[in-house]
This record gives C-alpha cells, sequence and structure tokens, in this order.
C-alpha cells in the first residue's frame, strides 16, 4: 500500500488540496459574485435554445446572443416602466396602514377569534409578541441601521444588472469551449463517465429552469386574476409573491395562503376579506396541481417525496430562502451524479484495477424527468 505513495503523488495532492482550499476561500468571500455566476448560468440555459434556433437558421451567434439579451433587458425595461409603479403604489399604500394602532387592533381580533374557539390560549399571547415586533418596527433609532441596508441592497442590485448580462453573454457564447476545457482535465480512463454526467444534469437543470419559470408565471398571473376578483387591492404584488413562493414545493402554497390572509387584514381591519381570498388562493393551487404540473412537468423525478420534504428544511436551515429554492436543483444532480457514478463502475470499472478489461455497454436512456 505505502510503496505506490511517491513523491510526485504527494506533490500532486498537495497542489490539488490548496487550489480546492483557495477555490472555498474564493467562494465563501465573493458569494455575491458566485450567486452572480449561478443566475447567469441559468439564464443561459434559458435562453440557449432560442440563440441556437437563430444560429441554426444561419444567423452569428454573437448577434444572435446580442439580440437576445438586448430583447430580455428591453422586455425587462417594459415591464419595470409598466408594472412595478402599480406594485410600488400597491406596497406603499399597504405600508401607509401598517400604524402601531392599526397592527394593535388587528393582532387583538385575530387574538379574540382564536381565543374563543381555543380557550386554553392564555389571553395577551398575540398582543404582546405583536407589540413587542411593533416596538421594534417603528423603532427610529434604527433608522441608520435601515438606510445602510437599503443602500446595500441598491448597490447590490447595481452591481447584479451589469454583472449578470455580461456574464450569460459569455456563458452563452463560450459555453462549448468552457465545457471543453474542464474535460481536458478529465483522465481518459473517467472521461466518458464524465461526459454523460455533465450531459445529463445539463439537461435536467434546463428542463427544470424552464419549467418552474412557466409555472411561477402562470400561477403569479391566475393568483392576480383571482385576488382582483376576491376584492383585494394588493392583488399584483400579493399575486406575483404567490407565483415566486410557489417555486418552493410545500412551503410556497403555505406562504401563499398565510399572506393572502395577512394582507387582507390590513386591508380591511377585519375578516371580510380572507375567506374570499383563501378560495382565490385555493382555486390557483387547483389550477396549478391539476392542469399547470401536468401539462408543464413530463414526469416527476424518483424522489419521494419524504425526502423532498426534508431536503427543503435543510437547504432553508442552510441558507435560507435561497437555500430552499436551490435544494430540489442540488439534489437532482447529487441523485444523477450517484446513479452515473455507480452505473459506470458497474460496467466501465472506471474505479477498479486498470488490468480488469473495460466493457463497453450501452448506457440506459435517461427519462425527461423535473423534480
Amino acid at each position: 500500500m505505502f510503496r505506490n505513495i511517491t513523491l510526485d503523488k504527494i506533490v500532486r495532492f498537495l497542489i490539488g488540496f490548496t487550489a480546492v482550499s483557495l477555490l472555498i476561500l474564493i467562494l465563501y468571500n465573493f458569494s455575491n459574485l458566485v450567486v452572480y455566476a449561478i443566475i447567469a448560468v441559468i439564464l443561459s440555459y434559458l435562453l440557449d435554445p432560442v440563440v441556437s434556433r437563430m444560429q441554426a437558421a444561419g444567423m452569428n451567434r454573437t448577434l444572435a446572443i446580442s439580440l437576445t439579451l438586448t430583447s430580455g433587458i428591453l422586455i425587462i425595461v417594459w415591464i419595470s416602466t409598466s408594472f412595478i409603479p402599480i406594485i410600488a403604489n400597491q406596497m406603499a399604500s399597504l405600508a401607509s396602514q401598517l400604524s402601531y394602532e392599526n397592527i394593535r387592533i388587528i393582532a387583538t381580533q385575530i387574538e379574540q377569534q382564536v381565543i374563543s374557539n381555543f380557550e386554553f390560549i392564555p389571553p395577551g399571547f398575540l398582543q404582546d409578541q405583536v407589540a413587542h415586533l411593533s416596538e421594534n418596527l417603528f423603532d427610529t433609532g434604527r433608522l441608520p441601521d435601515i438606510m445602510s441596508n437599503l443602500i446595500g441592497i441598491f448597490t447590490n442590485l447595481f452591481a447584479a444588472f451589469i454583472v449578470i448580462p455580461f456574464a450569460t453573454f459569455f456563458f452563452l457564447k463560450d459555453g462549448h469551449k468552457i465545457r471543453r476545457d474542464i474535460l481536458q482535465l478529465v483522465p481518459n480512463k473517467y472521461f466518458e463517465t464524465t461526459l454523460s454526467l455533465i450531459d445529463k444534469i445539463e439537461t435536467r437543470l434546463r428542463i427544470y429552469f424552464r419549467s418552474v419559470l412557466f409555472q411561477s408565471l402562470l400561477v403569479a398571473l391566475f393568483s392576480w386574476i383571482f385576488l382582483s376578483i376576491a376584492g383585494l387591492s394588493n392583488s399584483a404584488s400579493v399575486g406575483i409573491t404567490i407565483g415566486i413562493a410557489n417555486t418552493i414545493p410545500y412551503f410556497g402554497p403555505i406562504i401563499g395562503y398565510l399572506l393572502s390572509i395577512v394582507v387582507s387584514i390590513i386591508e380591511t381591519g377585519d375578516f371580510t376579506l380572507v375567506i374570499p381570498c383563501l378560495m382565490a388562493v385555493f382555486l390557483v393551487q387547483i389550477l396549478d396541481n391539476a392542469i399547470f404540473q401536468p401539462l408543464i412537468f413530463s414526469k416527476s423525478a424518483d424522489i419521494h417525496p419524504v425526502a423532498i420534504l426534508f431536503i427543503i428544511l435543510i437547504g432553508a436551515q442552510t441558507a435560507g430562502i435561497i437555500g430552499m429554492l436551490v435544494a430540489i436543483p442540488i439534489a437532482t444532480i447529487v441523485k444523477i451524479t450517484y446513479n452515473q457514478v455507480i452505473w459506470s463502475c458497474n460496467n466501465y470499472y472506471v474505479l477498479k484495477s486498470d488490468s480488469l478489461p473495460q466493457t463497453r455497454v450501452s448506457e440506459p436512456v435517461e427519462e425527461t424527468k423535473v423534480v
């Protein structure tokens, strides 16, 4: 065993360990840039089919990428000038009603309703907590910290607006070169396994992100429409939030219900809109589960629902909302990697002795599945 350890292997191990350590350190210290890069990769997955079709029609790929990104930016600008002011006005109107007195009155009404149905709950359980939160919310002494956080948010948004389009452009333009450079680092013994693994992961993630985006847009649109019919003034902002939250399995619909209840009570000061808003969100969830998901998603991935629940909880514990959003894609990557490595070990002997013959067996066709 120790006879196989040579100075060359020790040096290679130390170099590799140092490189990985530096990479982890860089990723930790520049986490914002890592997030921007991940967003750019997702956008490149979403836009690559459009660019490829334009290229297949005879257009230069660089020109096709430029036109696609320019069109996307113009659409974002149009949405910003057309819909964001509406949402901003609704949020401003909602914020104007968040006075300490209104919050106290609403908390009192909710507490009375709960205590009337559950007598074992002690009086003041909600009012005391709301009073404490309201004092922190309306504490003027925290204004400098709030302003500092807002400045940091706008700075990050400005940086994201600059970095993400450029990164997306180069991922679309040089993605095949990046992939080739990565594959050149792989030993010949593992080349076929790695190539198949990358292809399956890219295919699965590409379909997943497109499907989730389309589903989120439909849920947001119908939530907006149904909540407007229910009589909610802030239907646009609540509907869009529900659409975004719906990307989180299990917890997304719960967030939609809670948000509609809270906003409806804040708007009216009573419970008159609670039932109509709950019915609106419930109808959207029926549409999502009965129509949107069967049409958008081909098949569910072979991951047990209980496993998905724990995966999301682990993501939430690790990185909050962002962790919940990326938990399923990461779990999908891990599952595909595990299956591919196990299959390759059994068929190609990639981790066994070099003296054994490498049997070439046709790989099973990967079904198009989305979590």
